[in-house]
């Protein structure tokens, strides 16, 4: 048996980089898997055989994480169609940067929107479906840490929302057995970040270790987190970022 044999996990964001690895490892641990994804149906596709080539089953589900309304709806969906939901990963985000007077308020509305309000909306419909052992988790990133550049004041004051969420959910959501933890990785090789870009040397450099980490890295510890090894850990902030935040 595979530590997750019999579980229904959701994926937000799981059409590409990270958050595909993480739908592909929850299936090869034997968890049936449901993705969401805003615009690109056919790389969702992609990670959706992905998934039944591992013998699990798929659901693909278009929802725009700045829609409450569709992100609920992906939560209902995901238990009306496979059953129940074991393990909910808050994994899409949107990345808007730039100098901080230029920074308009559709920009801040936007990001506010996918990357705290979506986590939260989705928590909050998955915990009425969550039993014993249930489990969210949240995909932060380094940068809330640490900023080491100019332009990040929006994108790091997103995600070190996600360090309260988390903490807030899990003293509250600890009593039913449901563990929340909150991942935050650091440069990580994907299509919007690549390993070979022009400024990967220099951001590479800024972690302990020198190099980006690999999608399958991230998804190993939420694989950890998401398995029953993983019990005993609610309320974390798992910085998997190579070093950078040192």
């Amino acid at each position: 048996m595979t530590t997750l044999d019999g579980k229904v996990a959701l994926v937000t964001g799981g059409a590409r980089g990270i958050g595909a690895a993480i739908a592909r490892r929850l299936a090869a641990e034997g968890a049936d898997v449901a993705i969401t994804y805003e615009t690109n149906a056919e790389r969702a596709a992609v990670v959706g055989k992905q998934v039944e080539a591992a013998g699990r089953r798929a659901l693909v589900l278009a929802a725009d994480s700045a829609d409450p309304r569709a992100v609920c709806e992906a939560v209902d969906r995901t238990v009306g169609e496979l059953g129940r939901l074991d393990i909910l990963v808050n994994n899409a985000a949107v990345f808007l940067v730039g100098p901080v007077e230029e920074l308009g308020v559709d920009a801040l509305d936007r990001t506010l929107a996918v990357n705290v309000r979506a986590p939260f909306v989705a928590a909050q419909a998955a915990a009425r479906h969550l039993g014993e052992g249930g489990r969210i988790i949240t995909i932060g990133s380094n940068v809330a840490r640490r900023a080491p550049f100019p332009g990040l004041a929006l994108y790091s004051m997103s995600k070190t929302a996600l360090i309260g969420l988390t903490k807030g959910l899990g003293r509250e959501l600890g009593p039913r057995g449901i563990t929340v933890n909150l991942v935050n990785p650091g440069p990580t090789d994907t299509d919007t970040n690549p390993a070979d870009g022009p400024n990967a040397e220099f951001i590479a450099g800024l972690t302990a270790l020198g190099r980006y980490a690999a999608p399958s890295e991230i998804a190993a510890v939420v694989a950890h987190l998401a398995g029953p090894d993983g019990g005993y850990v609610t309320g974390a902030v798992i910085d998997a970022d190579g070093g950078f935040a040192i």
